[in-house]
């Protein structure tokens, strides 16, 4: 059995608590129906138990370091268990070093900034923003590669872009599951052609790790980021964590108290500065205590329920969510590697003679499901996906008069789940589907800036 699969029985398990689980939103036309959250992908809602840990904390919330009270004291050592706690979840190395940031895009931008001038960069047209744009500054050279069309493609691709292109540094950037299409990439097979090659690797593991199991030990990557908003602790922070020699060479990543050890001013006028070495030299300013300590939490919730019971759950949904799509012709699932390849629970989608953001406004005003249209901030791929629509806008219906329903699509419709998904919401959701598709839409629609919205001016 591969690292990314699990055993498959018929009962399936209940989902675990999480917030806005009773939450009940208006229909357009004036009913209530309890809210499908299937937008996780974007953001996770909060386990209920990532939330009862940070309300019990909060009467105790004090400054972190340095601080002499009992309650900056208790709060300096909740934040320092925090990032041991998280530490372990990673399985990370002796002497790896852990970083507490505020997101996933925050983490690149940190190792963009601390990585030696000179650096070449690799990586797949594929990728998210978070992982595409830090590397275009100045004094990094980037080597985009094409979209590969399987895991094999993908490993010689690389393979023959690192013997082609030597350089003193190399990077090689590979997100760990994609979130357009929540397919797994090949994390462990691609860092062992870039280590074989010099060259060191990065994880964006940001719709990995609320999915799986991330072990930096056995990926062998080098660094991992990801953001606490995905995984269940939606409250400002995230992580990056790996190798600490070009952290500790660099200059912080934001100058500022926490991050300096000694200033003093120099006769000239100038100011010297001592850094610490460590974690809190890229940890500048008050730290986010209450979202490494959900971070934390989120990782303590999820080993005890188990990556193997949430896996096989994840996937008896995922396989009645395609199961069912497939069964409607009008709809196209979106995927680089084939209907087969093994996904965490995100999947997109177009469905024939339907503008995207008409079906998901459509989807929300007349079922009360929220999911996602656009281009989910991986433009080339999603343009690639759908054959190449190059000047597609990220969110457009069209004219306010237009036909809707008869416009082209331009971008794709995504739904995602997790661990707090009940089995409900994904057959509302493919009820719905097949009801959008065969009767159209109840309501009328209209564009308001760039985007689908149910018209109640009547």
């Amino acid at each position: 059995m591969s690292a990314y699969s699990s055993p498959v029985t018929s009962a399936v398990r209940p989902p675990l608590a999480v917030l806005g689980s009773a939450v009940e939103v208006p229909l357009v036309g004036g009913e209530k129906v309890s809210y499908a959250a299937l937008d996780y992908a974007a953001s996770a809602p909060a386990l209920q138990r990532v939330w009862d840990d940070v309300a019990a904390y909060a009467p105790y919330y004090g400054s972190v370091h340095r601080g002499a009270g009992y309650l900056s004291q208790l709060s300096t050592d909740l934040y320092e268990q925090s990032r041991r706690t998280v530490e372990e979840f990673l399985d990370l190395r002796e002497g790896d070093q852990l970083v507490f940031t505020r997101a996933t895009t925050d983490s690149l931008n940190l190792l963009a900034a601390v990585v030696p001038a000179g650096t070449r960069v690799f990586a797949f047209e594929t990728e998210h923003h978070a992982s595409l744009l830090p590397w275009r500054r100045q004094g990094l050279a980037v080597s985009f590669l094409p979209a590969p069309r399987s895991h094999a493609e993908a490993v010689a691709a690389l393979d023959a872009a690192l013997a082609a292109q030597p350089a003193e540094h190399r990077l090689f950037c590979v997100t760990g599951a994609s979130n357009v299409t929540g397919e797994l990439w090949p994390v462990a097979e691609l860092t062992e052609v870039a280590h074989r090659h010099g060259a060191r690797v990065v994880l964006d593991a940001a719709q990995l790790a609320p999915h799986h199991r991330v072990s930096v030990r056995e990926l062998g990557v080098d660094w991992v980021a990801f953001s606490g908003h995905k995984l269940y602790a939606p409250f400002g922070a995230g992580v990056l964590a790996g190798r600490a020699d070009w952290l500790e060479a660099a200059e912080p990543y934001l100058a500022g108290g926490g991050a300096s050890r000694t200033v003093a001013r120099q006769e000239d006028g100038s100011v010297a500065v001592e850094w610490h070495q460590g974690p809190a030299r890229h940890e500048a300013g008050s730290p986010n205590v209450i979202g490494a300590y959900a971070i934390a939490s989120a990782c303590r919730a999820l080993t005890e329920a188990g990556f193997d019971a949430l896996q096989e759950r994840e996937e008896q949904l995922l396989e009645r969510l395609k199961t069912g799509l497939a069964e409607i012709p009008e709809v196209t699932v979106l995927n680089l590697f084939g209907g087969e390849a093994p996904q965490v629970g995100v999947l997109s989608f177009v469905v024939r003679d339907w503008n995207s953001s008409h079906f998901s406004a459509a989807l929300s005003a007349e079922y009360g499901i929220g999911v996602r249209d656009g281009l989910f901030c991986a433009h080339p791929l999603v343009r690639t996906l759908l054959a190449g629509d190059a000047a597609a806008p990220a969110s457009s219906c069209g004219a306010p008069d237009a036909s809707l329903p008869g416009e082209r699509s331009l971008n794709a419709i995504r739904v995602s789940f997790g661990v707090g998904t009940p089995e409900e919401h994904l057959e509302r959701f493919l009820g719905a589907v097949r009801e959008l598709v065969s009767d159209g839409a109840r309501w009328t629609y209209r564009n308001e800036g760039g985007r689908c919205v149910a018209d109640t001016r009547r």
